[in-house]
């Protein structure tokens, strides 16, 4: 069964950092874009960043550009989100997704419906 695992979530103050990783039991996540979402408190799910299979490709949501970094290693069947300047605002839970059987490799997509494996969550929580 496939499983994704997040981890990394935590409390920071505004301004802080933290860095959220994704991992996966019983699959290689090799040859499928992966996607970070989020779902802030009584709000909808919302996308975040994606890479593509070889992370060749990467686009984030206008919201978290130039301060969130995803990254995927591989060989270690990984994906990251290295989160910088967090604000109150990125409060939410953040979700691992694999876009299953979808490269990536000429553009990346963005809908929570188009993402087939998840992950159960990691809290982050913002404190001003």
């Amino acid at each position: 069964q496939v499983q994704l695992v997040e981890s990394g979530g935590g409390s920071v103050q505004t301004g802080g950092s933290l860095r959220l990783s994704c991992g996966a039991s019983g699959r290689t996540l090799t040859g499928s874009a992966m996607g970070w979402f989020r779902q802030p408190p009584g709000k909808e799910r919302e996308f975040v960043a994606a890479i593509s299979w070889n992370g060749g490709n990467i686009y984030y949501a206008d919201s978290v550009k130039g301060r969130f970094t995803i990254s995927r290693d591989n060989a270690k069947n990984t994906v990251d989100l290295q989160m910088n300047s967090l604000k109150p605002e990125d409060t939410a839970v953040y979700y691992c997704a694999e876009d299953y059987g979808f490269s990536g490799r000429e553009y990346l997509r963005t809908r929570v419906n188009e993402y087939y494996y998840w992950g159960h969550g990691t809290q982050v929580t913002v404190s001003s």
